[in-house]
């Protein structure tokens, strides 16, 4: 048995972890002990565990509960419970997910104790070294011995980056493997019903980055930008807790209150953030995960920053990259009420079977089986693993 442990922190890290564990369990079983880890950085409930429920992922198996907290003290935290966790396992590989702090310190903590870690979402890059995720992203891939990508942008960024390209593997995107596998029961959800919305009649906007929410400036131009969309079109804005937070230490909450076409709502699950992304008139967010899964689904975005890690989501899909000025938002905002929002296809490999092709790889490399692997390891011959094009939409959500 190869003994691996998975390891998820946040939200987003569910979402991909998910397909690649239950691939495990459902035809691997034989091949892998798995260990599935949380580390408690999210615990909300709605931040957590409805995720589990409705990605139908284990509970699991070890949960560290270190809560919120500052970086360094989260990360210092994190190494050191994950470190018993490792002491007591004794796994032959950690399995990495994304680019959230906790990430980063189990893979710290795996490489110190010898460990090989494999790092799924590899070679991503914003270039803004202010983004903390940028710091995690690239940390993480340094001490990774397997690296596998999402898009042919994050393989450049590795092999200019002088990585050994026998360590890269190409393998597709494993958050549209949960966004297609969980198409149908997204469809049959109510939430718009329980919302009051019509499809196509409303914008969805999510924002919790630091460069928009930590500062009264950028709180400020997020309450004036969406004063100006919500003339033209009701906006729906599920609000993450450390958004709130900051909208009320900087005395905006009141504001945001007085703009009568803009819904508040709690944070929502899985599926029926699928839902409102697919009927939406367009997406207003500062999300890398929602750049791809708005991308996937054909509904326009607008993407509230400067610069972005996912570049196919502008080069192939729907993804605008906007910047944060009202008044360019609000013509792209216009541009899509009237139209002329950007259209895109699917990326290559975001076809839904990207975990398949990820447990084939730890399989061949852990058994020491890697010799067919090495005349292409940046793109998984189509022979060895199945590979396919994902140009299709996915309209088969209804």
């Amino acid at each position: 048995m190869i003994r691996i442990v998975c390891v998820v922190g946040a939200r987003p890290n569910f979402v991909k972890m998910a397909p690649l564990v239950r691939h495990i369990k459902e035809e691997w079983s034989d091949t892998f002990e798995t260990t599935l880890v949380h580390t408690g950085q999210h615990y909300d409930e709605k931040l957590s565990q409805i995720f589990f429920e409705e990605l139908r992922m284990p509970q699991p198996d070890v949960n560290l509960g270190v809560g919120s907290g500052t970086a360094v003290r989260q990360i210092a935290e994190i190494m050191q419970r994950f470190e018993e966790v490792l002491l007591w396992k004794k796994p032959d590989r950690v399995v990495v997910v994304g680019d959230v702090n906790s990430t980063l310190a189990t893979a710290l903590a795996a490489e110190k104790m010898g460990i090989p870690v494999a790092h799924v979402e590899a070679g991503l890059r914003s270039f803004d070294p202010a983004m903390p995720e940028e710091t995690n992203r690239v940390l993480t891939d340094r001490v990774s011995d397997l690296l596998f990508a999402t898009e042919e942008s994050a393989v450049q960024n590795l092999l200019n980056e002088g990585f050994d390209k026998e360590r890269i593997f190409w393998v597709g995107n494993i958050m549209i493997d949960s966004l297609i596998s969980h198409s149908h029961e997204a469809g049959r959800s109510t939430i718009l019903n329980r919302m009051s919305l019509a499809p196509q009649e409303y914008a969805l906007v999510t924002l919790h980055r630091p460069s928009n929410v930590d500062t009264q400036e950028g709180m400020g131009r997020m309450v004036a930008l969406l004063s100006e969309v919500e003339k033209r079109i009701r906006v729906l804005f599920p609000i993450h807790p450390r958004t709130r937070g900051r909208m009320e230490e900087f005395g905006l909450a009141s504001a945001l209150g007085t703009l009568r076409n803009v819904t508040l709502c709690e944070p929502v699950g899985y599926l029926d953030f699928i839902r409102l992304m697919r009927d939406a008139k367009m997406v207003l967010t500062d999300s890398g995960g929602i750049q791809e899964e708005t991308t996937a689904l054909g509904t326009p975005c607008l993407t509230l920053r400067e610069n972005t890690e996912r570049p196919a989501t502008i080069t192939e899909g729907t993804n605008l990259l906007i910047g944060t000025d009202p008044q360019r938002v609000l013509a792209a905002v216009v541009d899509i009420l009237e139209g002329r929002g950007k259209k895109g296809r699917v990326p290559t490999l975001w076809d839904g079977q990207a975990a398949q092709r990820i447990v084939r790889i730890l399989q061949a490399r852990s058994a020491g089986c890697a010799s067919h692997l090495k005349e292409a390891p940046l793109l998984v011959r189509d022979a060895d693993f199945g590979m396919r094009s994902g140009k299709q939409r996915m309209d088969d959500v209804s």
